[in-house]
């Protein structure tokens, strides 16, 4: 009985496995297949007769790929840095101090989860020009600058956190700011990794935001810059999966290079709250 488990709990993660991974290899499939070779071909061939790697050489000489990825990289650093510090300095005292309303604000950024963003696409970018921000990386950052989820997140990773470091850090003569960023913050690096992953994913492909602030093509971050590969009545599948391919890269390595801070950093934001 327990080998019979045991043998469906593997067929379901080689399912789940192959659900995954599967469309990431079609997109890689597609940009090494030549002009010569049918995309829509039916069976579809689980290899390129003849692989070229000129879709990619073609992707980075019809777009200015360089500035589009530098573009890219600023703007979700930016995000990255200030999400994963605004949140953290919004958890502290949510998790570690007692005052009047605390429930309430709980309550407040639970409430903003619930709310989609394209609801908020109008009024936000109302606001955005309002202030003259139209066409500026700020325009683009600062509404994603943070979020409740990050917020709740590291709430839960200090929660999960013994009290009596906090105690013992105040008997030492320790002030908040002092016990936030000498004892806590140390202790929380699984969970900060796990944010900065989460952020670095939806600042790197965001799209629809910056298309609507960005009016400057030298400005366009890599996903909208790659849309324009795309033309009015025809697309070339293999350029824009060559340009998918390029842009995906870089999310890869950023979780190849913080995945073991991911697992831990999951469970210990999400064990007590």
């Amino acid at each position: 009985m327990k080998k019979l488990r045991a043998w469906l709990l593997g067929l379901v993660l080689l399912a789940l496995t192959l659900l995954t991974v599967g469309p990431f290899a079609w997109l890689l499939v597609t940009a090494l297949k030549g002009p010569g070779e049918n995309i829509f071909a039916y069976p579809p061939s689980l290899w390129p007769s003849a692989p070229t790697l000129d879709n990619f050489r073609l992707v980075l000489d019809a777009v200015p790929f360089a500035r589009y990825f530098g573009n890219s990289v600023g703007v979700s650093v930016v995000s990255v840095v200030l999400n994963v510090a605004l949140a953290s300095l919004a958890a502290y005292p949510l998790a570690r101090m007692r005052f009047k309303g605390a429930r309430g604000i709980e309550a407040g950024l639970l409430a903003t989860m619930m709310v989609p963003l394209p609801v908020l696409m109008i009024p936000l970018f109302l606001l955005i020009n309002r202030m003259g921000l139209m066409d500026s990386y700020a325009g683009v950052i600062l509404p994603t600058a943070v979020n409740a989820f990050g917020i709740f997140l590291m709430r839960n990773a200090f929660l999960a956190i013994p009290r009596e470091l906090d105690e013992a850090a105040i008997i030492d003569g320790a002030s908040h700011w002092q016990i936030f960023w000498r004892v806590l913050l140390p202790l929380v690096t699984p969970s900060l990794a796990t944010l900065a992953i989460f952020d670095f994913v939806a600042a790197w492909g965001d799209f629809l935001w910056p298309l609507l602030v960005l009016k400057n093509p030298d400005r366009y971050t890599l996903p909208v810059g790659i849309a324009y590969l795309a033309g009015t009545f025809s697309a070339n599948w293999r350029l824009i999966a060559a340009g998918a391919v390029l842009a995906i890269a870089p999310i890869l390595a950023v979780f190849l290079f913080l995945q073991r801070f991911f697992v831990e950093g999951q469970t210990s934001g999400a064990v007590k709250g």
